[in-house]
């Protein structure tokens, strides 16, 4: 008779510097599209997991924002799901991209330097780099995080995901499933539906305006035959206003017609889309507002 494997689970956080792929690297190893990709800074602002499960498996991933030095309140908060991810982890997933030696905060590196967690150093963007400069890099950051195991993975090309997922499995700890087993996600799916928005106003406006955008969907009907949304953006100025809606509101409209038609895909269902623009003077520094939009806790 076949000996049963002991059933594994346990939560592995992904951290990293913006735009070195962790958003990349959490889709592909779920499988679906939760995080936002762009190739913007601070695209991902808070923490999403996304879970994989199978027969003798639980994997809870932690897709974090970005590493930064807080400019804001909301940047204070975002490096608070950071550090929360440093504590909670039975593995740490540290993402860099090869030629990246500046580290973005000293005191997480310090963090990880002495933490008992395990970490997986895994080094991205193999696909673009030559031998030697892969490494240097690895030469580098085994310098500064002797006790990582080190993965080298292109995330955008699935190049060593799959080892990388073997090894992930290997260093659970023994433990039941947390969630059930046909559960994809933490979030609902009004979360969803407004990163979908987020997303297109970063891939259609630059310099300040995505990042002074909040969306917040204020109704979500599913009906017989569609679902109907209605969402609120935020942004902190007039001006700003002005530039969402654009002229005669081709611009927001643009917006529009783009998230409707990833949420019909996500959602398996014809999709009526209602988008409103609002200001919220300064909300990046309120601390009130920061907690209504789920940024802080207190």
């Amino acid at each position: 008779m076949k000996e049963e494997k002991p059933h594994k689970a346990g939560f592995v956080n992904i951290i990293g510097n913006p735009n070195v792929g962790k958003s990349t690297l959490m889709n592909q190893l779920v499988g679906e599209k939760l995080s936002i990709i762009t190739s913007k800074a601070q695209t991902t602002r808070h923490r999403i997991q996304g879970i994989v499960s199978g027969d003798d498996f639980q994997i809870v991933y932690s897709d974090t924002p970005g590493i930064v030095d807080p400019a804001y309140k909301m940047h204070e908060g975002m490096m608070g799901f950071v550090e929360s991810s440093l504590i909670d982890a039975d593995l740490i997933l540290y993402i860099t991209e090869v030629g990246e030696t500046q580290v973005k905060n000293e005191k997480i590196v310090e963090r990880l330097q002495k933490t008992s967690v395990p970490i997986q150093l895994v080094v991205n963007k193999i696909d673009t780099s030559s031998k030697e400069a892969i490494a240097k890099h690895v030469e580098v950051w085994s310098e500064l995080l002797p006790n990582a195991e080190i993965t080298k993975i292109s995330a955008l090309k699935s190049t060593n995901v799959d080892r990388l997922l073997k090894r992930i499995i290997k260093k659970l700890p023994v433990s039941p499933a947390y969630f059930p087993k046909d559960e994809l996600t933490d979030k609902p799916m009004r979360f969803f539906m407004a990163e979908i928005i987020r997303e297109k106003i970063f891939l259609n406006y630059s310099k300040e305006i995505p990042y002074s955008c909040e969306v917040v969907i204020e109704s979500f009907k599913d009906g017989e035959d569609r679902i109907d949304i209605r969402a609120e953006i935020f942004v902190e100025r007039n001006s700003q206003k002005g530039i969402l809606i654009g002229h005669q509101g081709q611009a927001l409209k643009k917006v529009g017609m783009q998230a409707r038609a990833d949420m019909e895909k996500f959602l398996e269902k014809h999709v009526y889309l209602d988008l409103f623009v609002k200001v919220n003077k300064d909300w990046r520094n309120s601390a009130r507002e920061l907690k209504k939009y789920g940024y802080i806790n207190s």
